[in-house]
């Protein structure tokens, strides 16, 4: 049985998927099975997986559902009691798993871990910020308060018992858009986390790329799902307005002003803040230049996340 199953959806990543999969065979520590979950892609990302010969790899191929669905399904196989997620276009630095494997000997009862990230730029490489007093080798935090800028649990950079799983459920399949951070919110409600403030991930920076597209938000479901449970979690409340705000900015970009004004009137704007409270009430064609800005800085370096 291996220590660590690393569990990789794919779909249509031929670009990035090769690299991703040699950052996990290049580990230090070399305890753990990849298991592969090709979401039905169309491009040439079988083909390059079925390159590698090493058996760690365990490779799946299924119809295209979504990653919600291949992730489950990666967590159904595994063997391991540690799961790690790993998106196809990210890498990990070679002591990854030797860092998590030492945390995790040092508390063996800690179910939840993750590590510092850093976004790759065509320009220049940059260490994500976090809500933190200071950045030390390890802490562990409350993963609301230390999500107040980046979120402190990443997909690509933590690791975490199976248990959890089989306690909170795993990633909600009804959800097509931030259906990992709705993971990671569940998680917190019951777990701490520990943080390793070293970098040991890195994810290219791709303007293109869903994380950064205008659809893609919390849909209403998501919010609905915590109606009862915000109204007694302070801290789960400000975190669920601070995905409204970016849902009502990007649903103004795209023109939905019915559903950027239902999530407006559901956030506390004392706790918010001035500055994005008159950001949701400017008029498109500022924000999208905004947004330009916002995306075009991020490809050098430079700023934090477009409407975080």
């Amino acid at each position: 049985m291996p220590f660590f199953s690393v569990i990789i959806p794919v779909y249509n990543k031929a670009k990035f998927v090769g690299e991703t999969l040699k950052s996990v065979l290049a580990q230090t520590y070399s305890d753990f099975e990849i298991i592969v979950i090709n979401d039905g892609s169309t491009d040439a990302s079988e083909t390059v997986i079925q390159g590698f010969n090493d058996s760690r790899i365990r490779y799946y191929r299924k119809a295209n559902e979504g990653v919600a669905v291949a992730r489950n399904e990666g967590i159904e196989k595994a063997q391991g009691d540690f799961i790690c997620f790993l998106d196809a276009d990210d890498y990990w630095l070679p002591n990854f798993l030797t860092a998590f494997k030492k945390q995790i000997d040092a508390l063996p009862n800690h179910k939840v871990f993750s590590s510092a990230v850093a976004l790759e730029t065509a320009k220049k490489t940059i260490p994500a910020q976090y809500a933190l007093d200071k950045i030390t080798d390890f802490q562990i935090v409350d993963f609301f308060e230390a999500s107040r800028k980046e979120c402190i649990l990443w997909t690509s950079a933590t690791v975490i018992h199976k248990s959890v799983f089989e306690k909170i459920g795993t990633f909600d399949t009804q959800i097509k858009k931030g259906e990992d951070t709705e993971l990671w919110m569940r998680i917190g409600l019951h777990y701490t986390i520990g943080f390793i403030g070293t970098v040991l991930a890195q994810y290219r920076y791709d303007a293109n790329s869903i994380s950064r597209n205008w659809h893609y938000y919390f849909e209403p479901y998501t919010f609905e799902k915590y109606t009862v449970l915000e109204k007694e979690n302070s801290k789960l409340k400000h975190f669920l307005d601070q995905n409204r705000f970016s849902a009502v900015i990007k649903c103004k970009l795209n023109g939905d002003t019915e559903t950027a004004k239902q999530l407006y009137n559901q956030i506390d704007l004392d706790e918010l803040g001035l500055k994005k409270t008159i950001l949701m009430e400017m008029p498109n064609p500022i924000l999208r230049l905004l947004v330009w800005i916002k995306n075009t800085a991020a490809g050098y370096g430079l700023g934090n996340s477009v409407f975080r």
